[in-house]
């Protein structure tokens, strides 16, 4: 599905932190009303909301309804919520766009991680019968993800190093990154093994944090934004729930999202790939057929900042952010839920 009159005009994000004070709402005031200063908009102006969060890292239900006071609820608004990342947000906002009857939309997401423990929080989400009572986390599905990478001769743990020491470099440019730093491949190499074999470079870092983006559409996002970032195409694909019954070391649904968004190859300025694992690198680039050229996650990605709910949706922000400000003409960000790989979203943007 495309449309080519939508456009992201406004952003902004918090930076990711371990452990951020304050709570959600907190988060997002000044990172919502920071969003609407850039494309130069009252929470009034705005025609549709949309929200991504997970009542599963806050813990009590209906959690998400607070972080509307973000939004501005009052007088009432038009919006609406996914129990998923903001990224899934955008597209329910982009839709509602298309409609006709309004011209702008804001969308949210945010997530703080550092109360729960990943370990024992994420299990919750999978089968009920099969895999919960396992307990199977989230960090020893990657590394199922990896082994079967390496025993295919597809990858080597030299390999996923390299993308985690690229990744913590280009990250020393981003205020907004948790995780920075410039790194030997042998050094990382020599660390011990979290779960085999996977090492904690492989891994995202624990983050709390909020990312907020502005749509407008048509002469609206022209009048608002001197160099609109252009949603040329957007769609998501998602495959059967139980790793055990697909293969782990290629990710058809993003490959078919990439087709549908109107991607199949070719020259990209930027791509922001939802590398929640740095094995996983590899198996986005070969199903988006990603030239080599491209500059992948020059913003260090997941494995410098994450905070869950928000992750994705900042991908889509950085690639506007470096179109907006000619960094780039052409670039593709990329969302996944669910376990390893198993829902994903591409999102291709232009700033003609």
């Amino acid at each position: 599905m495309a449309a080519t009159d939508i456009a992201v005009v406004g952003f902004a994000q918090t930076p990711a932190e371990r452990r951020a004070e304050g709570n959600e709402v907190q988060m997002l005031v000044p990172t919502v009303t920071a969003a609407l200063a850039m494309a130069g908009l009252e929470r009034r102006d705005i025609g549709f909301t949309c929200a991504g969060s997970c009542d599963y890292l806050t813990g009590g239900p209906f959690a998400f309804v607070q972080n509307l006071e973000a939004a501005g609820a009052w007088p009432p608004i038009s919006e609406s919520h996914v129990e998923m990342d903001g990224a899934w947000a955008l597209y329910e906002a982009w839709v509602r766009l298309q409609h006709g009857d309004i011209d702008t939309a804001l969308v949210f997401g945010s997530g703080k991680s550092s109360p729960s423990d990943p370990a024992a929080l994420w299990p919750q989400q999978l089968d009920p019968y099969t895999l919960a009572p396992l307990g199977v986390d989230p960090v020893s599905l990657a590394a199922l993800q990896a082994r079967a990478l390496l025993d295919r001769g597809l990858a080597t743990e030299r390999d996923f190093a390299e993308v985690a020491a690229r990744s913590r470099r280009d990250a020393l440019g981003n205020p907004y990154a948790q995780v920075q730093g410039d790194h030997e491949v042998d050094d990382l190499l020599a660390e011990p093994y979290v779960r085999d074999p996977l090492r904690r470079h492989d891994l995202p870092p624990i983050s709390d944090g909020a990312v907020a983006v502005v749509l407008a559409r048509g002469h609206r996002a022209r009048a608002l934004c001197d160099r609109p970032a252009w949603i040329r195409g957007l769609d998501h694909r998602i495959e059967v729930h139980q790793p055990g019954m697909r293969d782990l070391t290629e990710s058809p649904s993003t490959a078919l999202a990439a087709r549908r968004a109107g991607y199949e190859g070719g020259p990209l300025d930027v791509a922001e790939l939802s590398v929640v694992f740095s094995p996983q690198e590899g198996i986005l680039r070969r199903a988006l057929g990603i030239p080599a050229e491209t500059a992948v996650n020059p913003s260090g990605g997941p494995l410098a900042a994450n905070p869950v709910m928000a992750t994705w949706l900042v991908r889509i922000a950085e690639v506007a952010a470096r179109i907006a400000d000619g960094r780039a003409d052409r670039g593709l960000a990329h969302a996944t839920g669910g376990q390893v790989l198993q829902h994903n979203l591409v999102c291709v943007m232009e700033g003609q």
